[in-house]
């Protein structure tokens, strides 16, 4: 039998809570429940000052939701509230058996989905290599080739529907393509994608992608009801999205798209850092207000060392269909003036059109449902583009020298 966020919020009656006297669930410190097949994972929310004293309560609550019959797998994490002017709140780490006494060790700290293959331990005098001007390896994701993140500044802009049609272009240049919906707070993939249902669990751990329009499709709205809000901080948020990645069976592809959250984020930032990512296509609309945005997610990216790839300009003009008139309702050519202006390349301009916005409504992309029409060339151009800029940039390496440091 599948277990269900009640079976799991009764468990938790039963753990007392920061009080001493009333239990989480009444407190109303559990975040939203994530549960996939066997696995559960949540958050409790404690007072900053008390977040170590207060392991035993997680402990607890892990223990009474992994006695559930069919969890195979509980995660629970502390958060705690964000004062104003303070560092965002981490999970607290949690102690185990052959710790070094200080509250931390490896064997006790092992979330979803999160390897430590992609970090770097200085030796002891040095600076971690951050610092030292080294990037640490990132973990690939068996199978997957390229993993090309298509972001924006701020929402709005048609960001999700161009990754969709951008994912249907490579796949029509004869490409296996996945796409990955990291927006957790608001997955629109399977609306855009028309798929429902939810994945299938293989092997324990692994989640099966859903499948639509010839793509490998994950996103966080398969997991949970449309209409759920998903009230979670960011470790919870990082942890479902690594999983998300690490943990379903994408197979072999060329190319991982991955739909991100707009703005720069804590979302945003893991997965530039912690993702072994190609690249990354920033898509804006015409006006100032919106490429000054998209101009932040750019600079993000190349923080963190993450090529972009280009920009797509979005929205870009209006064709009527009455009078065959063009209007530049967002202005245009600011995103091009943009690209050339930073030194990226130009990726193409999407009109604002009907045809497009119907047809992601039906749950079928445009350039799907006309596959021979204009709007389904531009995107198969933006697509060759990416492609090229991939094949440019893996050509490059290759040529590259290895430098060796004993």
């Amino acid at each position: 039998m599948a277990v269900t966020r009640e079976d799991v919020l009764a468990r938790l009656s039963k753990v007392t809570g920061p009080d001493g006297r009333t239990d989480v669930v009444s407190l109303g410190i559990v975040s939203d429940i994530f549960i996939a097949g066997g696995k559960v994972m949540f958050s409790l929310t404690v007072p900053a000052e008390r977040a170590r004293d207060l392991e035993m309560m997680r402990a607890a609550a892990e223990k009474v939701v992994r006695s559930i019959p069919g969890v195979e797998k509980a995660t629970v994490m502390l958060t705690a509230e964000r004062r104003a002017g303070s560092a965002p709140a981490q999970p607290v780490p949690r102690p185990a058996p052959g710790g070094n006494g200080n509250g931390h060790s490896h064997a006790g700290h092992s979330h979803a989905g999160h390897s430590h293959a992609g970090h770097s331990h200085a030796p002891a005098g040095q600076p971690p290599a951050q610092t030292r001007g080294v990037t640490p390896q990132k973990p690939a994701v068996p199978g997957v080739r390229h993993i090309v993140a298509v972001a924006s500044g701020k929402g709005g802009v048609g960001k999700s529907t161009t990754a969709v049609n951008i994912a249907v272009g490579l796949k029509a240049l004869g490409l296996s393509v996945g796409i990955l919906d990291a927006d957790i707070y608001g997955p629109s993939l399977p609306r855009l994608l028309g798929l429902s249902g939810r994945p299938e669990i293989i092997s324990g751990r692994t989640m099966k992608p859903m499948e639509g329009h010839g793509l490998k499709v994950m996103s966080m709205g398969f997991l949970v009801e449309e209409e759920t809000p998903m009230i979670w901080r960011g470790p919870m948020v990082m942890s479902a999205l690594s999983q998300m990645l690490r943990e379903v069976a994408w197979g072999d592809l060329d190319v991982l798209v991955v739909d991100m959250p707009p703005g720069t984020g804590d979302a945003q930032l893991t997965m530039a850092q912690q993702v072994p990512l190609a690249g990354a296509v920033i898509v804006s609309t015409p006006q100032d207000l919106a490429l000054l945005d998209a101009r932040k997610g750019l600079n993000m990216f190349r923080k963190v060392e993450v090529p972009v790839l280009g920009i797509v300009e979005n929205m870009s003009y209006f064709l009527c269909p009455d009078c065959g008139g063009r209007h530049d309702i967002f202005g245009h050519g600011g995103a091009r003036k943009e690209a050339e202006r930073l030194g990226v390349p130009f990726l193409g301009e999407v009109p604002l059109h009907m045809s497009i916005r119907e047809n992601s409504d039906a749950g079928t992309p445009v350039a799907i449902a006309e596959p021979g029409g204009v709007h389904a060339g531009i995107y198969a151009g933006i697509a060759a583009e990416i492609v090229k800029a991939l094949e440019g940039r893996e050509a490059g390496a290759r040529r590259a020298p290895r430098i060796v440091i004993d």
